[in-house]
């Protein structure tokens, strides 16, 4: 598919920034403080896995901060896969963009292949936000399992979601839930501003009429959600914890929290130094 000179890549990007922004307010506090724990943590020609990447929002900001790192960027979304694509490239070929379903159990062969096009075998850290919380409990304990064999030995997984607190905590429940509902009417009925649903059917109206040779990508989109399994509740954050623990990080907590939306960082095996810069 080439290049469709005649839509404002950076447009349509910076408007998934801000509608995005408006479900999550401390959505680029979020992201310092993973990278912050980056810079801490690693040495810096890191390479970290951008996993369920979107259009690259978390390899975009961590590449301009570490510019000797790279990252494998990787999504089963086509459309937000293009979006990254030709609004960022490949940033000077430190991104490599995956289109893969973690729902596929062979996902971690094209991981590796592009691991080793970078002279890696794993990685030293993985990243995901607001992505996890789709998989049931089942398949999120698997892609742990398998992201525990992919992480090096005192790697790090940082991932920033709303995980729930238990059954066990109503009132800690209850206060999480009130919250959201009262960022949500700030956002979206008193400051106002375009949601997912108009973000969406904007860039299709606006995509299309521009080129409709990218009709391929929205129909690859919609035979993807097909398959997709919804029928789950999201998994609390001791089943995140529990989970990575089995898959052998030894150090597995919240660094950061609002709510129920959390920064969880796991630590692959042995201790970890902090980077002494």
């Amino acid at each position: 598919m080439s290049p469709t000179t005649t839509i404002d890549w950076q447009h349509w990007l910076q408007r998934w920034d801000e509608q995005q922004t408006r479900y999550l307010p401390e959505r680029e506090e979020r992201f310092t403080v993973m990278l912050d724990a980056l810079a801490a943590l690693l040495p810096p020609d890191f390479v970290a896995l951008d996993l369920a990447c979107g259009p690259g929002a978390i390899s975009q900001r961590l590449l301009v901060r570490f510019p000797q790192a790279c990252t494998i960027a990787l999504d089963y979304n086509p459309v937000l896969l293009h979006l990254g694509r030709q609004a960022l490239g490949t940033m000077g070929g430190r991104i490599s963009w995956l289109a893969q379903s973690l729902n596929e159990p062979s996902w971690t062969e094209p991981v590796q292949k592009a691991l080793a096009q970078l002279g890696r075998s794993q990685f030293d850290a993985v990243l995901s936000t607001t992505a996890l919380h789709w998989l049931p409990i089942g398949q999120l304990t698997q892609v742990y399992n398998q992201l525990g064999a992919l992480v090096r030995s005192g790697g790090v997984l940082l991932n920033g979601d709303h995980m729930a607190y238990p059954p066990s905590l109503p009132v800690f429940r209850q206060l999480a839930t009130e919250h959201s509902a009262l960022l949500r009417r700030v956002a979206f009925e008193e400051q106002g501003g375009e949601d997912y649903r108009q973000w969406w059917d904007a860039i299709t109206q606006g995509w299309l009429a521009a080129d409709p040779s990218l009709q391929q990508l929205f129909d690859q989109y919609q035979a993807n959600e097909r398959g997709r399994n919804r029928s789950f509740s999201e998994p609390i954050e001791l089943v995140h914890r529990a989970a990575l623990i089995d898959a052998g990080f030894t150090q597995v907590d919240t660094l950061w929290q609002r709510y129920d939306n959390r920064v969880l960082l796991a630590v692959r095996g042995q201790s970890l130094e902090p980077v002494q810069n």
